[in-house]
Order: C-alpha cells, then structure tokens, then sequence
C-alpha cells in the first residue's frame, strides 16, 4: 500500500491570550493520499484553517504547534518523510517547501495580492524563489501557466494588475501563483466562498483538471458540504478543534455518524425542500419579536416599491493614459415589484448590474432614465424626486442590509452607539429612550443585552450579521434591501440568518429584496425571483414556478451551477465548461440579444415571464 503525501498524526495547536492558553487544534489526525483530495469542513472556528497554517508553518506569533507530527513524504525527494511540526518555521527547508513542493490558495485574493505588482511579476517571483530560472524562462512559464488556468489573454495578464480583474480572475492568478512551482500539495483555503456560483463552478473545474494533468494532491478548507459532495475523496468533519467524524465521501455523506455532521446537512439549504420546511441551525436565534408575534392578518395587497424601465450606464477609462472612454450599461430597462410582506429574490453573477439596482433603489444612484415608485399606504410616490421631509421618510422606510458586515459597522463605536445612531440622526426618541429601543433591537435578532458595550471585533461573523440587521431595523422600516446578506457566512451561521429574516418578516410585516448569487438561497427565502444577466432581467416567475420549469438558458446555467450536497446529483462540469452562459450575444434562438437589440419580456405561464428577441414575440403573435 503506497504511503500518504501527507500525514498528521495527534496534531496539537495553542493559541495564547490574555485568557489564558486555548487549544484551537486538539490531537488532530487524517492522511492525505497521493492525487487525491482530502477536505475538511467544519463551521468557522472549527480550527480547519489553523490546521492549514500548522502545516505551511504560517501560524501567528500567538500560536505554536504544541505536539504531534506532520509527515511530509515527497515523491520528488528520496530521502525518508520529513516531520514539518520539527522544523523551525523559517528554517531554509521550510522555505523550499513553502511555496514550492507545497503551495497554498488563500479565501480572499485581493487581500493575498499586492497591489502594486502586476500579476506576471507575482507569479513569476514565486517561481523565481523556488527554482534557478532566468527571467525569459519564467515569463514563459507564467504565460503557459496564466494559459492552463484560463485566462482569457495570458501574454495580457503579465502586464495586469489585480484592481483589474474580477474576482474569478483573480482566483485564477493565486492558482497559478501557486502551480507555477508545481507542487506536490495544494492547500486550498475556502477557495471559492466569496465567488458567484459559476465562477465557482469554474474554478472547482479548474483544479479537478490541474490535480488530474499533475497527479498533486489538494487539501481542500471548506464549510460548503456541496463543494465538498462534488470535489474529495476523503472528508474531515472538525468542531472546535476536534475530529468528529472522518472517511471516505460516500461514507460520510450516506450514512453519517455524529450528531454534528448530520446537523450541518440540516442547516445546508436544498432544492428539494418541502413547503414550510425550516432549515435547521446548530444553535437557534431566539428573537423576542418572533417570540411575541401575534398572528397578523394578511398584508395588504399593494406592491410597497416599484421599479420600472430603470438603465444606468457608466462612462470607463480604456486605459490609464490613452484618453479613451468607453460607456458599460450596468443595467438595461428593469422593471421589478416587491409586493407588501413579500421577499423578491434578485439573483446572478457578479457584474449583472444586482447592486446597482439596490443602490438606485436606495438613491445611492440615480438612474439614467426610468423611475422608483415607493408606496408607504398613502400611494405611490416617485423616489429620485422626493425632497426635504417626504426623502427622509422615505429612507428610514428602505434600508440596507450590507454582504459584509464587518466593514459596514464601524470599529471605534460600540454596539449602543452602532444601533442609535441612526435614530440620532433621525432625531428619533430621547436618550432614554434610545437606549430601550437599542435594547429591544438586540432581542430582535436574538443577541444578549450585555452586548451593548462590546466593539463589533468581539462578535462573530454571524454575530455582526445579526448587529447589521438589527441597525437596520432601528428606524422601523417598510423595506430591508439585503446585498448578499449570507453569502460570507458559514452553513450553520447562514441557517441561522435566513430563519432569523423570515421569522421577522412574519413578525413586523417586513419587504425584501434580497440580492444574491445562490439560487438554494433565495429558493428558500423568496416568493418570487428574478434573474438578472449583463444588466437585463431575463427571467422572472414564483419561486416555485422556476425551479419546476426554467426556460432561460442562463437561468438553467445558474442552476447547473449550484453545488448540491446530495452524491446523486452531481455537477455537470462538462455542460459548465461548454458554453458561454453569460454572453447574450450566445444564447440559443429564440433568446439570443444581439447589437442593440434589447428583447422583450414574454409571458410563458401565469406570472412567469422570459426575455427573448423582438421578432420571437411577432412569430408568436
């Protein structure tokens, strides 16, 4: 029996604090096989990314391997397997070894990348570090490695810098940073969690092909269990610091052991949910509103905000010094509704134009032509020509929930302040009264009183969602508008988010539109969906409606996309890998858009309605 590339026998890890020693890695043990792929998940804290750290020796000053091995055992190397947990972490062996024979992909590329160096000079100084190249050598090699990570341009991308790409882009870059000295392991760190869903489908294509073309092996960080169903051979399942359950994929995902695994498939939101199915969190949010709901009488039958025939351009610099522009419609004749006490899902790749509908709507921007009608119960009234006292009730009546709420909650302010600042610039209540109010928003979404003094640093990801939230309910609106709410956030987290929002919704009567590019995640919250590419909305139905019989071929594209962590339907990466969804230009007639030809919106079945080309509809009529 060949022996592992990788094996970590009782790995422990401590982390110093002014609280004492705490063990985020307690006797930790998995081997990792040649080619094969080893995932290990878990909810954030779990001690999967420590892990990671452990064995590239990346670990902050605060932490330190305090016991067992880590066994590194090199085809390239004939020498017997070499215990890294024993080397000094900046020791010339465990240099060559970072980076070369073992190289890692971290969560968040821009913050990994230098802003100041092209991507080409990054990529090649990898392999300039590791191996005696001259510099034509290795521009050759980044090009041919820029090429098989599918960049669009390689001889381009060495003269590029990161600002310029897009986030799959910019994955591809850290991809090919890290092959470039082609290694034998390759750790990959949430690699795919802040991409839409078919640049992630892409990019989990990608290093399948890769692992399959240069027989690596990948260690794989994910708490994303369809990500995991569609990608490894062997999985982990790690809570707070310890193995709960480990084996083989099929395994885990058909007969799972431990309570913990089987609550994790609970919270992960399916397609095949019944009506009324809740998912299940690991940890429920007791909100006091929910709590203390009385049952409500249906919501009135009136769309509280309205959007109709809205385009936005943007005018582009083409180059740094050229002096040439170029005009990017963002978005391009949308008209939507969200009907009282409703959700509308509004879902598609990043750069369809999602959040710069939001913003408009918010009047963050303003649109080129079209307009927003706000309805409160005394009629609908235009947005972007409100003035005076009828736009400041109109935004405490629409607020915003961010996709990130650490940067969105302002560090030097504590929570009181966080959640009363909206009332004091609203010139709501007096501070008495702010104070209880402040109180009773943290009963809202379920987070202790005692919060009050704390800074948002000392609040989990999932824990400053619920503070974003809360903020935003502070001024009692009528509409929440939330931007990719969950998108960051780990299953059980996310679970606990979604069920928190539908639980307010029934209680206050609340509208939202909720932005986002996971089809399972708006399936579960939104009545209605609508799909948007390269600025148009090109299919719109009842949720229902659409997951039963999409018509768009982008939307079917989306769906596709969705990892599912069900073994029995896995993703088609040959059908991913064929086609241009996202070029109208590309579409199968009767859908294709092509020059200035914007299409129509066609009703299919009662409420559902498709884009498809001018001359489609007169073959129709």
């Amino acid at each position: 029996m060949q022996a592992p590339l990788l094996s970590v026998r009782d790995l422990t890890v401590e982390i110093r604090s002014d609280l004492g020693t705490l063990r985020a890695v307690d006797g930790v043990s998995f081997d990792i096989p040649l080619g094969k792929t080893v995932a290990v998940v878990g909810e954030s804290g779990s001690g999967k990314s420590v892990t990671a750290q452990a064995v590239m020796r990346i670990l902050p000053k605060v932490a330190k391997i305090a016991g067992g091995s880590i066994l590194f055992d090199d085809p390239a190397d004939r020498h017997p397997p070499l215990d890294i947990a024993a080397l000094p972490a900046e020791s010339e062996r465990m240099r060559q070894l970072r980076g070369g024979r073992i190289a890692m992909i971290f969560q968040e590329p821009m913050t990994s990348l230098s802003p100041l160096h092209t991507v080409g000079d990054q990529v090649t100084e990898a392999l300039k570090v590791h191996a005696d190249v001259s510099d034509a050598e290795a521009k050759e090699r980044a090009i041919e490695v820029f090429g098989r990570v599918g960049f669009p341009d390689p001889k381009r991308a060495l003269v590029t810098y990161p600002f310029e790409l897009s986030g799959g882009l910019r994955q591809r870059a850290m991809i090919a940073m890290a092959l470039i000295t082609r290694p034998a392991l390759l750790i990959a760190d949430e690699p795919t969690t802040a991409l839409d869903v078919t640049t992630q489908a892409q990019i989990l294509d990608l290093i399948r092909e890769l692992q399959a073309d240069t027989g690596m092996s990948v260690l794989l960080i994910t708490h994303d269990l369809g990500v995991v169903a569609n990608m490894a051979d062997e999985v982990v399942v790690m809570y707070r610091g310890r193995m709960m359950e480990t084996g083989a994929r099929d395994d885990i995902f058909r007969r799972p052991q431990h309570p913990y695994l089987k609550a994790l498939m609970r919270a992960v939101p399916r397609f095949a949910m019944k009506p009324g199915e809740r998912l299940t969190p690991l940890r429920e949010v007791k909100s006091a509103a929910v709590a203390a709901r009385v049952p409500a009488g249906p919501p009135p039958n009136r769309n509280v905000l309205e959007v109709r025939g809205v385009s936005k351009s943007f005018r582009l610099r083409s180059g740094w010094f050229s002096g040439n522009t170029r005009m990017v419609h963002a978005v391009k004749d949308v008209s939507l509704a969200v009907p009282c006490g409703r959700t509308l899902g509004l879902v598609g790749e990043s750069g369809c134009g999602k959040t710069t509908l939001s913003k408009i709507i918010s009047r963050a921007l303003d649109p080129d032509t079209g307009s927003v009608l706000f309805d409160g119960g005394s009629g609908p009234r235009e947005v972007h020509r409100l003035r005076g006292e009828a736009l400041t009730a109109y935004r405490r009546s629409v607020q915003f929930v961010f996709q990130d709420p650490f940067s969105s909650l302002n560090p030097r302010m504590t929570v009181y302040e966080l959640l009363t600042e909206p009332l004091r610039i609203h010139k709501v209540g007096t501070p008495d009264e702010r104070f209880e109010r402040a109180k009773a928003l943290l009963d809202m979404v379920g987070l202790d009183r005692r919060s009050l003094r704390r800074y948002p640093h000392s609040f989990s990801g999932g824990q400053r969602q619920r503070l974003g939230i809360a903020r935003a309910l502070a001024l009692e609106p009528q509409v929440l508008l939330c931007d990719e709410p969950v998108s960051a956030l780990d299953v059980s987290v996310q679970a606990q988010v979604l069920n928190l929002l539908k639980d307010l919704q029934a209680a206050l009567g609340l509208s939202y539109l909720f932005v986002s590019h996971n089809l399972a995640v708006v399936d579960y919250v939104a009545d209605t969906i609508a799909v948007m590419c390269r600025g148009y909305i090109v299919e719109q139905a009842p949720a229902a409606a659409l997951f039963r019989d999409p018509r768009h071929p982008y939307t079917k594209a989306l769906l596709a996309a969705v990892p599912d962590p069900d073994l029995d339907h896995p993703l088609d990466f040959a059908k991913l890998r064929s086609g241009r969804f996202s070029e109208p230009a590309s579409w199968p007639e009767p859908f294709r858009l092509a020059g200035e030809d914007a299409g129509v919106m066609v009703a299919v079945s009662p409420d559902h309605y498709v884009r498809m080309m001018a001359p489609a509809l007169e073959a129709a009529a």
